[in-house]
């Protein structure tokens, strides 16, 4: 399908950009991060696996990459009104990230405090100020009293 402009979407249909995600998902979950560790007292050089956490970035850049679309900002943002169809998909693809880097957090698998502020999870705290006098006004009556 066409937009407006004349030019064919990169993306053809919501089903298209649902199949890109799957594909990354899977392309993520299967591609950890190597954390370079030095173990022992001689200091071994050993690599340890971490779970690679699903990204918006990363899938735009995994479509990139894959030479598909260098952009999918549009398609999220609705840019002009023009990409109404792929609405529903964008927020289902925003959830299953969010829902990742959450359970990720919780889990411990991802760092909670970076999980926190990036799904904006960050608990606030209001914290009050109350000035106390340094004397009781009571007190300087009686002390102006005496003198």
């Amino acid at each position: 399908m066409e937009n407006k402009s004349g030019r064919p979407n990169k993306i053809k249909d919501p089903q298209h950009l649902w199949e890109l995600f799957q594909e990354y998902k899977i392309h993520t979950k299967n591609n950890p991060i190597l954390k370079h560790t030095f173990v022992g007292k001689d200091g071994r050089s050993e690599y340890s696996e971490l779970e690679r956490p699903l990204t918006i970035e990363g899938f735009e850049n995994y479509c990139a990459d894959a030479g598909i679309i260098k952009d999918l900002s549009h398609y999220f943002a609705n840019t002009n009104n023009r990409y109404k169809r792929f609405l529903t998909i964008c927020t289902r693809i925003r959830r299953e990230v969010r829902s990742d880097q959450i359970s990720g957090g919780m889990a411990g698998i991802y760092n909670p405090s970076i999980t926190q502020r990036l799904n904006n999870l960050v608990d606030k705290q209001e914290i009050a100020h109350v000035e106390q006098p340094l004397f009781n006004d009571d007190e300087d009556e009686e002390i102006d009293e005496w003198l």
